[in-house]
């Protein structure tokens, strides 16, 4: 990982936490059920999170308590706009764009001396059964303040009505609360602490539970696609919803996503495209062995390429360049199936969302795609960056070098 740490391809963007900051992330920690860390120094991303707090407990998701219950952590405004690097919903970047949209000022407010924990609430209070996902609809946002400080402000208001009242003024018991209060909590009385509940709608999105789900439910009928084989088992035994359940490598999967509109596919116009070069040449990386030229090289070089192109052995040959060979025999014939010519693993990863879904559908569908067929190195770490290092890891260093210029050529 030290080659994407050094191209700040590598959770680049995380806060330090250090000092006094420390002491509130762990109140923060405290009051959502978990126990504090020990480590002195940290780093956090856009919704609190922390790798090395993650590692220390030995559990990627710490903050949540169990997977229907996440939570997040806000102790500084420079959180604002910060990546979420381990999102366990798609939808959590934009609960924080939306957090900090509305409450942004209060937000720097408040992290002066104190810090916010979030309750991602979607009134469900456990997952039993693998489709409960469905029950997501709302997820309302719920606020509370490190040291109860809205409460401690509602106290020093009535302390000091308590203080005007008839002669509490020279009452020394009042003083000494009212300056106990001051000094614990500061002068509160002109600070905007209130921070009513947020209510997020949720339409089409991914999960990490259960194995991870893709919930997608704004197109023709709702479709829900399970990464996880013994969940997606599970979940077909249950027929109290009217929905269609895939494995994401069920070939059928690919079938109703085009049906449906929800993805498409055009090979002549996809074999002229910076995409494909990339997805054909990380192919080819597949077969090669033992070669005399860094992959770097050879992926680059044209000359090196046809060289080692020419040097795999026929099978391998063809699927990597099943796609020419496909569109060459068509213009000659149309008898030709895709399926019997073009690798099905390129051929689905050639897909794209249709071209009619919004925004924030396509970026969910490029997700999905990515995972059924993880090729194009680019879109690979975009859409899905914790599955990409993971694969990264095992990769020659040459071919490391090649996948990071790549990515730094479109940041």
């Amino acid at each position: 990982m030290q080659k994407l740490k050094e191209a700040n391809l590598y959770r680049s963007e995380l806060i330090p936490v250090s000092g006094k900051l420390v002491e509130r992330y762990n109140k923060c920690l405290v009051k959502l059920g978990f126990t504090k860390t020990k480590l002195k120094t940290f780093h956090i991303d856009g919704i609190g999170w922390s790798p090395e707090v993650a590692e220390e407990k030995e559990n990627l998701h710490y903050l949540n308590n169990g997977e229907a219950n996440p939570h997040g952590i806000i102790i500084s405004p420079l959180q604002k706009g910060k990546p979420v690097y381990l999102p366990y919903h798609t939808f959590d970047r934009e609960m924080m764009q939306q957090i900090f949209k509305i409450y942004g000022d209060k937000i720097n407010d408040i992290t002066r001396d104190s810090a916010i924990c979030i309750d991602f609430d979607q009134k469900i209070d456990a997952f039993y059964e693998p489709l409960d996902v469905l029950k997501y609809n709302t997820v309302h946002i719920n606020f509370h303040l490190m040291n109860n400080l809205y409460h401690q402000q509602n106290e020093q208001f009535q302390l000091i009505e308590k203080f005007k009242e008839g002669h509490n003024f020279i009452d020394e018991e009042i003083h000494l609360e009212l300056l106990h209060s001051a000094k614990t909590y500061g002068d509160l009385r002109t600070r905007d602490l209130e921070l009513p509940a947020i209510d997020f709608s949720v339409s089409s999105f991914y999960t990490r539970a259960f194995g991870g789900v893709y919930v997608l439910r704004d197109f023709i009928t709702p479709i829900v696609v399970f990464e996880d084989e013994k969940w997606h088992k599970e979940a077909i035994k249950d027929t109290n919803y009217e929905v269609l359940i895939y494995h994401i490598h069920q070939s059928e999967l690919m079938d109703k996503l085009r049906d449906h509109v929800i993805i498409e596919y055009d090979l002549e116009v996809a074999v002229k495209t910076e995409r494909y070069e990339r997805i054909k040449k990380y192919e080819m990386t597949q077969y090669l062995e033992k070669t005399e030229h860094p992959v770097k090289d050879i992926l680059e070089n044209p000359i090196l390429y046809k060289s080692y192109l020419n040097k795999l052995d026929i099978e391998s040959r063809k699927k990597v360049m099943s796609v020419e060979r496909y569109l060459e025999k068509l213009e000659t014939s149309n008898q030709y199936k895709i399926a019997d010519i073009v690798d099905s693993k390129l051929f689905e990863a050639l897909h794209k969302p249709h071209s009619s879904l919004e925004a924030k559908h396509q970026d969910l569908i490029w997700k999905l795609l990515v995972n059924v067929s993880p090729k194009d190195i680019l879109y690979w770490y975009w859409y899905d960056k914790e599955d990409f290092y993971a694969s990264f890891k095992s990769w020659d260093d040459s071919l490391k070098e090649w996948a990071i210029a790549i990515i730094r050529s479109k940041i």
